[in-house]
């Protein structure tokens, strides 16, 4: 969430930095709610301390003189009216808070202004599309596909979006895991392994709940939700906690199957691999000083590109618009590989800085070394990588006449052989 002083005392310029984003808040209905709810505040804390007083005086009074029952007729109105006073803070609380977690984070002024994904900028290229196989083909008219990733009875079993990987193809993908594990700890991620279950305030701190939670699986019994990304619970492993200013940055990495429901996205760009509802993935997280993290943002782009460079597969690299970037986000990068058979770009990961609205939210928070004082943290994260478009530019990017699928060379050492056959 955004620091509360800040909407109180420039809420002109959170609102125009609001209104260039997509989402729909009242930051005027927000401040006059804050202001009713710090006057009820101000009302409930003084009745409280005349009800204080009040009873300091009544136990110097002589019990069952009239003074006394004087003061214990005058204690009851008293507790009434702070039992009233207490009653209005808790409701107004509840209708401040839902309100303050509709309210996004502004974004960074290097942010291109746009409506929507059409005025996304495009920052770098790298390969060459023309450099393909000349076999290409969309990923699903592999003759073998659906041997190899079996939809039809992922539908049987599950529903749509949810495939069966079989033998070699399985196999392929543990290996691409590996590769991108083993990429993310030599550019210094601890791998962690996370629960795919987290409760409601871990979703509200990294800002899924309430802006996504139509987007996400939920456990009712138990308000436990299925994670969309290992962000969720690598994030809040930090929750509540102030450590050190000298332990930052801290990097931090995970895979996790991730879960999303894509509510609203069918018809758009869903046949293959291109949009499931379980897919793979492995995240990078960080946390950092606030002076360094748009330099750390740079940086942690740098980590995925490279996994892609590796992979040899073009790819580009776009700054998302205001109107397009994501609920918490302050500044967002999308990775998009080129699928040659389908002859378009398929977004394989995101790289964002939160600033301090994730940590504002999760309470994560370091002490400076200088002055002793206690500061929230910048988070930061990306896919380093997401396995299924990555998974369908590989098949189709190297299908051969024969349609065989050439290992890009830097995973024949995980794979064990230098093609697929099937």
């Amino acid at each position: 969430m955004l620091p509360l002083d800040d909407l109180r005392r420039d809420g002109e310029r959170i609102k125009v930095g609001v209104a260039k984003k997509k989402f729909s808040c009242d930051v005027d209905k927000f401040l006059d709610i804050d202001a009713r709810r710090r006057r009820l505040m101000a009302e409930f804390e003084s009745l409280r301390a005349e009800q204080k007083a009040a009873n300091e005086r009544m136990s110097s009074l002589e019990k069952g003189s009239r003074e006394f029952f004087d003061a214990v007729a005058a204690m009851k109105s008293l507790s009434e009216g702070v039992k009233e006073a207490e009653s209005r803070v808790k409701d107004i609380e509840n209708e401040w808070l839902a309100l303050y977690l509709t309210i996004p984070n502004v974004p960074h002024e290097s942010v291109p202004i746009g409506r929507s994904e059409k005025d996304n900028v495009t920052v770098a290229t790298w390969g060459n599309v023309g450099g393909i196989s000349p076999c290409a083909m969309p990923h699903w008219d592999i003759p073998w596909f659906a041997e190899a990733i079996d939809f039809a009875r992922g539908v049987k079993v599950s529903g749509a979006g949810f495939p069966f990987y079989i033998g070699d193809m399985a196999r392929f993908v543990r290996a691409l895991l590996n590769f991108f594990l083993d990429e993310a700890k030599s550019n210094g991620y601890v791998e962690f392994m996370c629960p795919i279950l987290v409760n409601a305030d871990s979703a509200t701190a990294t800002g899924q709940l309430p802006d996504k939670e139509g987007m996400m699986y939920r456990d009712e019994p138990d308000g436990l939700y299925l994670i969309p990304t290992a962000e969720v619970p690598l994030t809040n492993f930090f929750r509540d906690e102030i450590f050190d200013e000298d332990r930052l940055p801290i990097f931090r990495c995970g895979y996790t199957p991730c879960f999303r429901r894509e509510a609203g996205s069918w018809g758009k760009d869903v046949r293959g691999l291109n949009r499931l509802h379980q897919f793979d993935k492995v995240e990078l997280v960080k946390w950092v000083h606030p002076d360094k993290s748009f330099g750390e943002l740079e940086n942690l782009r740098t980590d995925a590109e490279r996994i892609l460079q590796k992979l040899e597969l073009p790819y580009r690299v776009l700054s998302i618009c205001s109107g397009d970037i994501g609920f918490a986000h302050s500044k967002q990068y999308d990775l998009e590989v080129w699928a040659g058979g389908q002859k378009r770009w398929l977004e394989v990961s995101s790289c964002s800085n939160f600033t301090d609205f994730q940590a504002r939210r999760a309470g994560i928070k370091f002490r400076a070394k200088a002055d002793g004082k206690v500061r929230n943290v910048h988070t930061l994260n990306g896919s380093g990588l997401a396995v299924p478009r990555v998974l369908a530019a590989i098949l189709e990017n190297n299908l051969r006449e024969d349609f065989s699928i050439k290992i890009p060379p830097i995973l024949i050492p995980y794979v064990g052989k230098d093609s697929l056959e099937f």
